[in-house]
């Protein structure tokens, strides 16, 4: 697999934010969001054998696993990487950009799917598989990266539809003012819940935390 970096930090996002994790970055992405905050991770990385992976995972004092990107699910041997840690016991996270099938994923046991589905402002929402939400299960999520009312909206309308049964994050785009999200959401009654990147607020929009 080629990786682009594997560290220890806090889980910034989703369910487990504020959790201790160990993060997973694979190299390579087939988006190209317009506010992508990781396009170092596009093509910059070293090719590591699953087992050098894990001697390295084995390190830190931890058992939860976020696997990321880039976009885990080109790489060919992620399948066979998941299998090794769900074998030794790992709580894993897999984020992915919405645009790759899922169902092979899903239906295993201590293994989280984070489904990322684009808003038009990102210039990506053409390329989901909707679909993907009727393959979650309440264990999983949802994240709705949100810049403006025509990204909620269009959330809003996809959460209509597709009535997903799991948890669902707005989060604003980092940057952007968080209050009018909040009170869309207020408004409006929904029953998600507002995200916010707990890592950047610590660290500040740094690489490796």
């Amino acid at each position: 697999m080629k990786i682009n970096e594997i560290f220890y930090s806090i889980q910034g996002e989703g369910l487990l934010t504020g959790t201790p994790t160990i993060f997973v970055r694979t190299t390579g992405c087939n988006l190209r969001c317009s506010y992508c905050d990781t396009k170092y991770a596009y093509d910059e990385g070293t090719d590591r054998t699953v087992e050098e992976i894990l001697d390295r995972i084995k390190t830190f004092p931890c058992k939860n696993i976020c696997i990321t990107g880039g976009e885990p699910l080109l790489q060919k041997d992620a399948s066979r990487l998941i299998k090794a840690l769900l074998e030794k016991k790992y709580m894993i996270c897999l984020e992915t950009n919405g645009s790759k099938e899922i169902k092979k994923y899903t239906k295993k046991q201590s293994l989280v799917i984070s489904l990322d589905i684009k808003c038009p402002s990102s210039k990506m929402s053409t390329q989901m598989i909707l679909k993907n939400i009727s393959s979650l299960s309440k264990k999983d999520q949802i994240k709705f990266v949100i810049k403006n009312k025509t990204d909620y909206e269009y959330a809003k309308k996809i959460l209509q539809q597709y009535k997903p049964r799991c948890t669902v994050f707005f989060q604003p785009v980092w940057s952007t003012n968080p209050q009018k999200l909040a009170s869309w959401i207020i408004d409006d009654g929904l029953s998600v819940r507002l995200g916010v990147q707990l890592h950047k607020i610590i660290w500040g929009a740094k690489r490796g935390v």
